[in-house]
This record gives C-alpha cells, structure tokens and sequence, in this order.
C-alpha cells in the first residue's frame, strides 16, 4: 500500500468525531441552500412582469411606468409593462391570475378590477378574492365634483344638497364612467340629494358639456377636471376624499362639509398570483415604500392626480377586502351592471 494512502486512511479512522463534524456541516449547507431567504438572495435574476389591463397612455399605464421605472433601477432588473387592455380590466386581470405565482408577474390592479368588476360583471374571468395577494398600494385618485352653475360656489355641497331637495331630479350630473357612477350613487344615497344622471362615454364630452352650461354638474377625476378648474372654466364643489387632498388646494371634501364618513376614491395597487413567495412579496413592497416616499416621485405622482399611499401587504388585503364590500353594496343598491 502507498505509504501516503495509508497514512490518510489511519487519519480518517483515527477521527470519526471529525468527520462527523464535517458531514453535518456540508449537510447544513446544503439545507441552507433550499432555505427560502437563501433563494430570496438571488430574486430577482430576470425581468419581471407588471400587467396593466388597460390600453397604454392611459392613467393607470402613465403611474406604472412612473412608479417602476424607479423600482426597476433599485432591482437591478428590467421591469417589462405588458398592456393588456379589454372589458374593464378583466382580460388583464384574468391573464395575471393565471401567470404562474414565482415572483415575476404582477398585476397592477385597480378599484375596478379587484374590488368592483365582480359585481359590474357576469363573469370577470378571475376571483380578485381568492387569486391574488396584495403586494403594495401604490397611490389613491379622488374624484372631483365640479360645476359651471352660477349659483353653486366651491365648497358649496350644502347648497347642492338644499336645490337638489327642492327640485328633486332636476339638477343633471354628468358621469363619463363607471367610477363616476358609483360616487353618484353613493352621493345621492348618503346626502339625500336626489340629483338626476346623465351616463357619457368620455370624460371630454362630459366636462365640455357642463362648461358650456348643458349641464350644471359633472363627477370625474382630478386629472381631467384639474385644467378647467384652474382656468376658472370650472369650479370644485367638492373633492370625494375623506379629507382634502394636495392635488386641490383650497377644496374641501364631501365629509368636510357635512356629509359624514363619506369616501369614495379610486386607487391604484400591485398585487400577486396568490401563492407568490412571501419573501418576494415583503421584498417587492418595501422598494415600493422607498420609491413612493420620495419627495420627488410624490410631486410626480400629484401632478398626474395621484395621491401616494404606503400600505404594506397585510394593511392592503385588509383594505381591499372593506372595498370589495363597499363597492359591492353601492353597486348592487344602484342597479349598476355592464353587460
């Protein structure tokens, strides 16, 4: 026998304890290694995918490329937008739910598409409940009541709700969309205002109309009102907020004025296919804290009519789940379908 080969093999016998040691170490290691904050170190390793189910250039498409740009800069990976526009946000949404759940498709979902299409549609394509977790708020969107009728100042929601109870249905609101008919309802219902709507297609005709005086009132988003209430073409009954927001100096909320706990907003949110590993989704949202509280990216986000939100995980499922039962009850009360 080979002196050296001999001497090793006395070695190896003489210090069973030894080995023993060594084969519980590189039998910890390789446990370590299937350890999920061991494989969050490598996440991500590829580009991610946020679906946003509307057409781009759009509001929600405008925010997500703002808001991941940055995020992608921070991950070190590219962040592909894939728009995938059609019926309200189902097709992008049902497209999301069946992406497989492993960290690198998200949903940039919305107060349509995971709290209110369940009950606006027969048959979404998707549970908003049941196959998606939410990962981060990303911003809130107010919706703005806005006049062009002499006798109806800013910050004037008393005086509508007194001439809509002395003319019942007379004064006309325009609502170019299904948002603008949920704070209708819930308006109405919550003021005792009887106020009569008239349903547009586009927030353009909408607002043209009510500045041309055809009619006194409109309901739609900061974004689209902000220009004509800064040109004095306009002026801001009331912003739909629980309180007032940045984006509207100087206009108070519907509940500040009098009709109490109401608030009813858009939002928009990034959400999971349920199943996601925890980790990433914990990961994911703290870069999304770090980018919204920005000074920055929050002017940015104003200036497009988006307020931001920090709202962890847990805080947004619990969030969404109030919504869900809000949005549900408004709609069902008012009768609201699409077909």
């Amino acid at each position: 026998m080979n002196l050296h080969a001999k001497d090793a093999s006395m070695k190896r016998s003489k210090n069973p304890a030894r080995r023993s040691a060594i084969a519980a170490m590189l039998g910890a290691a390789a446990l370590w290694a299937l350890h999920p904050a061991a494989v969050a170190q490598a996440w991500p390793d590829k580009p991610i995918r946020v679906i946003v189910p509307y057409a781009a250039g759009q509001g929600a498409d405008v925010l997500a490329r703002l808001v991941f740009q940055e995020i992608g800069k921070r991950l070190n990976q590219p962040i592909v937008i894939e728009n995938r526009a059609g019926a309200g946000g189902n097709i992008g949404s049902a497209a999301a739910a069946r992406a497989p759940a492993d960290g690198y498709t998200f949903l940039f979902g919305t107060n349509a598409t995971n709290a209110a299409n369940e009950f606006l549609y027969a048959n979404p394509g998707y549970d908003a409940a049941k196959d998606f977790v939410g990962v981060a708020m990303i911003g809130l969107l107010p919706m703005v009541i806005a006049t062009s009728d002499a006798d109806l100042p800013a910050n004037s929601v008393p005086a509508l709700i007194e001439r809509a109870r002395a003319k019942p249905n007379a004064l006309n609101v325009g609502l170019p969309s299904t948002t603008a008919q949920v704070v209708f309802a819930e308006f109405v219902k919550s003021a005792q205002a009887p106020l009569f709507a008239v349903k547009y297609k586009a927030s353009g005709q909408s607002l043209t109309d009510t500045m041309g005086g055809q009619i006194p009132l409109a309901i739609d988003t900061v974004t689209a009102a902000r220009p004509h209430l800064a040109s004095g073409k306009l002026r801001a009954v009331a912003i739909t907020s629980l309180k007032a927001s940045d984006m509207l100096p100087g206009v108070k909320s519907v509940a500040e004025q009098g009709v109490q706990g109401f608030d009813v907003v858009a939002w928009d949110a990034l959400f999971a296919p349920r199943g996601t590993p925890a980790h990433i989704v914990q990961e994911l949202g703290g870069h999304i804290r770090h980018v919204l509280e920005q000074p920055d990216m929050r002017r940015r986000m104003l200036d497009i009519g988006v307020e931001p939100l920090v709202m962890p995980p847990a805080q947004l499922d619990a969030f969404v789940k109030d919504e869900r039962q809000k949005w549900g009850d408004i709609i069902k009360a008012a009768g609201i379908r699409i077909e």
